[in-house]
């Protein structure tokens, strides 16, 4: 009767009888607690103190408080809860931007990212590679780390990729043959900086190189900055997943 009243569970009022913070003043001849009116006036004092997040046992004691102290308690309640309600204000940001992310894949407006990506550059090719990959782990990550990023953030990852783009276009009209230390280490710059995205193996690496060679828009990109880059690209990046054990022909996304 009186758990229903207060909306609770017996058991919850068995608990708090064990604790010490609302004792019944009786029991029935049967063995029953007896809450008297005073009894639950307490309980709804109990329960109020509880929704406001004091501890179980720290409530008895705030119940018997003189008015400054109990007042003192409540303002440092309230001054958590204030922190607690914009931490959670974040996170519902956080949560929305996420969720716009994996739709979307780049929250930037089309000018934005025309204006740091070149102006070659399609706004729908994110939406494209969600129709390809959007229940891969590589799309969740690529999402989740795309919620977090401000104009800046992306301008930082273009500016990363252009460098380690004009350092291999650099290399090969140096005439750099692939499988050497330098065409090597430049292809660790590249894997890393797509890992920017979403982490790279070696194996992956050489998938995602086998595009370049089959796909208009890679072939323009490289070829655009220098002659023949794309082809020279996918061989360096071969050779280098070799060097680590990998087997271009036989590379798995993993």
């Amino acid at each position: 009767m009186v758990a229903r009243l207060l909306g609770v569970s017996v058991r919850t009022l068995h608990h708090w009888h064990h604790l010490g913070v609302a004792v019944p003043s009786s029991c029935t001849s049967s063995g029953y607690r007896a809450y008297s009116p005073a009894d639950i006036a307490r309980l709804r004092r109990v329960l109020l103190f509880r929704d406001l997040g004091v501890p179980l046992q720290r409530i008895p004691a705030l119940l018997e408080a003189p008015s400054a102290e109990r007042r003192k308690d409540l303002e440092h309640r309230r001054s958590e809860l204030a922190a607690k309600i914009l931490h959670l204000q974040g996170l519902s940001h956080e949560l929305d931007r996420l969720l716009a992310a994996e739709h979307h894949g780049i929250l930037l407006p089309a000018a934005d990212q025309r204006q740091i990506f070149g102006q070659e550059w399609d706004p729908a090719w994110p939406l494209e590679a969600r129709g390809r990959w959007a229940d891969s782990t590589q799309w969740a990550e690529y999402t989740e780390r795309s919620a977090g990023r401000s104009v800046q953030g992306w301008q930082e990852v273009a500016s990363t990729m252009q460098g380690v783009t004009d350092a291999l276009a650099e290399a090969k009209r140096a005439g750099v043959a692939p499988g050497n230390e330098q065409a090597n280490l430049l292809a660790e710059r590249h894997r890393e900086a797509m890992s920017e995205h979403f982490y790279c193996t070696h194996s992956m690496h050489v998938l995602v190189a086998c595009r370049y060679v089959t796909e208009a828009g890679f072939l323009e990109y490289y070829d655009r900055a220098e002659p023949g880059l794309a082809v020279w690209l996918k061989q360096v990046i071969d050779d280098n997943a070799r060097s680590t054990g990998v087997d271009p022909d036989s590379a798995v996304w993993e």
